[in-house]
This record gives structure tokens, sequence and C-alpha cells, in this order.
């Protein structure tokens, strides 16, 4: 390595990414039940590990993915967080596939199999499909409203001021104002709970300072690794769109080298390693993108910093125990937003793809995959079962393939 790897403003510049990613990263955990230490341990070793297999030269952080928010949440609830990590440390594998089948076909093949008619769909029931859970935390209950954790009255003044803040920041929002959007509306949304006097404090006198972060092993049940494959479709397609954008900031094109089979790769390899600590699934994050556009700085040596950052902070517990303070109408405004920015991204591909969605063969495969997504649809009993985004998913795939396209007029 040269000397500019160890310089201090390189590390400074690491830690500025870190800032950026921050709100965003730990917000992944805070909502699914997992550890926030855990998961800055694990963005840093699968960044290190994305670095590794695209030879340090794409300027990329990879940390929590949303699209994997609401399937995490419903795994956990049906089989547990083990169980849900070797899902997900399947679907790190189905990652690397996809990778295989870049590099042997093409980015075409990939289109083939998943055309926007199936992709934007199967996005917007990833968005939508616990909407629900969204709205009770932001009234102040548990995720399944079978508990209310805070009163109403309180909880929906917390919620929309959250909700405020973060919109403000996202629309209005100038150069790295623009960037942490999330992270201002926890902040804002935090205030203002401590003002209410709704913040409980316990956790964190009881923390230590340094500390091991709660790992949690994986376990495989082939139910969870079912329910949660078909979700890498996502980040998948938006990892590509990533890609490009990088490419474009940098005037490079990383598509060609080091080639999209091995950033996909290290995608996958990422959400791999993160799985098999507990940690929540990796992936490119479009903030750091924006943020390397604003400062100019194309060194990838940067990331590395950020991730080395990113694996100490892990070690400090008082400030995971502080995170996880933070109230659940807080968390339940941002997730409003969140969710349907991921529904409005698989909108906009499907937008974007300029098929005519009232032809007879687009119109069947959207309105099998929304309404059987949304709807909770559910195919077998307790020895195997399909359902939510893992059913939706392979039944796009199948109507995709099944049936006939229509002629092109001559």
């Amino acid at each position: 390595m040269d000397n500019s790897t160890f310089s201090i403003k390189t590390i400074l510049i690491g830690a500025q990414m870190l800032f950026v990613a921050f709100g965003a990263l730990v917000l992944v955990p805070l909502l699914t039940g997992l550890d926030p230490n855990v998961a800055l341990f694990t963005a840093g070793i699968g960044t290190l590990l994305f670095h590794i297999v695209t030879k340090g030269q794409v300027p990329i952080f990879l940390a929590s993915s949303f699209a994997f928010i609401a399937p995490i949440i419903a795994c956990v609830q049906m089989w547990g967080v083990p169980a849900t990590m070797g899902g997900l440390m399947a679907a790190g594998g189905a990652y690397m596939l996809l990778s295989i089948l870049v590099k042997l076909k093409g980015v075409v093949a990939l289109h083939k199999i998943l055309p926007p008619v199936v992709v934007g769909p199967v996005i917007m029931v990833i968005g939508l499909a616990l909407a629900p859970v969204a709205v009770n935390m932001a009234m102040g209950k548990s995720g399944d409203g079978a508990i209310q954790l805070i009163p109403y009255e309180q909880a929906i003044w917390v919620a929309a001021f959250s909700l405020l803040v973060t919109l403000i920041f996202a629309v209005w929002g100038k150069g790295v104002f623009k960037l942490i959007p999330i992270l201002a509306g926890v902040v804002a949304g935090y205030s203002v709970s401590l003002v209410m006097g709704i913040v409980q404090f316990d956790a964190v006198t009881n923390a230590q300072w340094l500390a091991m972060p709660a790992f949690t092993w994986p376990e495989f049940k082939w139910q969870a690794i079912l329910f949660m494959v078909p979700v890498a479709i996502a980040p998948a397609i938006e990892h590509i769109g990533d890609m490009m954008a990088i490419s474009q900031v940098t005037n490079k094109d990383y598509l060609k080298k080091p080639g999209l089979h091995r950033t996909l790769f290290g995608d996958g390899l990422a959400t791999t390693a993160a799985s098999l600590f507990g940690g929540p699934p990796n992936t490119t994050y479009s903030e750091v993108t924006g943020a390397v556009m604003l400062t100019r700085n194309f060194n990838p040596k940067v990331m590395m910093w950020t991730a080395i950052i990113a694996i100490i902070l892990a070690f400090v517990a008082k400030m995971g125990a502080g995170l996880q303070t933070i109230p659940v109408p807080v968390m339940g405004g941002i997730m409003i937003l969140l969710f349907g920015s991921i529904a409005v991204v698989g909108l906009n591909s499907l937008m974007k793809s300029g098929e005519d969605l009232t032809a007879p063969r687009n119109l069947t495969i959207v309105a099998l995959i929304l309404v059987c997504g949304i709807g909770g649809m559910h195919i077998g009993g307790s020895e195997f079962s399909l359902q939510g985004v893992s059913l939706c998913a392979i039944l796009g795939i199948v109507l995709n393939l099944v049936l006939p396209k229509a002629e092109k007029p001559a």
C-alpha cells in the first residue's frame, strides 16, 4: 500500500463516509430486532471482502440492505433469528450464483429471467407487504399491533415530526445534508422523545463501555431458506444501478473492470459473511455514492477505512445500547417513508421498462404478483410452505417463462 492509504486525510474522509451511511446502517437492525453493533461489524467485514473480490478498484461501501427489512421481520416471527440468518446466507449464495450467470451469459441473461415486469412488482411487494408494521409503530404499538408501547397521543406527534424532518432533508437538503435524511429524522425524533420523557436509559446505564457484539450463528431450515432466497432479486437489480451510478460519477466503467460479475459476487459474499455473524445482509449504498460525487474523492482506500472504523465502533457496547433506546414511533415514522420508497422503486422499474401493462400477459403477471404478495397468500402446510416475497417472485418468474409473448406487429 502507498503512503496515502495511511494518511490522516484518508482516514478522516473514511470516517465522514461512515457518518453519511450511519443512519441507514443502524436503522435496519433496529427495525428488525437485530443488534446494531453486529450490523456495524458485518458492514465493515462485508465491505473489506467486497474490496478483496473487486481488487480494491471500486469506491463503494456496503451496509444494511433496506430490501430485506420486511422479509427479516416476517422470517424472525415465523422461524427465529438463527433460521433467518441461515436463509440470508442462502440469499447471499443466490447473489453469487447470479454473478456466475452474468460471467457466463452476460447481463442479458439476467434480464431475460428477471425482466422489469417481474422485478418491478416483486420490489413493490417488498415495500408494501408489511406497511401495517410501519403504521402500528408510528402509533406507538408493537409491529403486530398487539401491544401499546407508548401512548398514542405522544407517539403520533413523535412519528410525524421524525417523518417531517426526514422529508425536509431529503427534498430541500443541500450538500452533505441531502445525504443524511434518515439520520436527521432519527435525531429529530429522538430529541422530541427526550423532551416528552419517553426515552428509557436503563440499558445504557447497565451496558459496558467495551464488549463483544452479540453475534448470532445461523441454523438452516429449508422453509426460511425458500422464504428468503427470492428477496435477493431486488438488491441484485439495485446493485446494477448503483454500479452504473458510481461509474458515471468516476468516469470509469466498473461493469467492465473489475466487471459486474465480480461486484455482484463481492456483494453476495458480503451478505453471506454478515449472516454468519448475525448481521443484516449488505448492499451497495447510494448515500455513499452521493458523498463520493460531492467530495470528488474517488480513492477506494477511503472506503476501506470506513469499514475499519465501523468494525472498531462495533465493540463500543454503550453506543449500541444507546441506539436501542430510540423509541418505536421514531422508527415507525421513518418506516412509512422507507417502505413507500421501496414500492416506488419497483413502480419506477415498471414505468421505465416501457411495457404495456394493460396487455393481457403483463397484466396477469403484475396483478398476480401484487395480490398474492401483499395479500399474504401462502401455499402448502406446516411441512412445506411458500409465502410472501418467495411465492410471488417464483410465481412471476414462472409466468414470465410460460406465458406467450405478444407478437410484434409486422
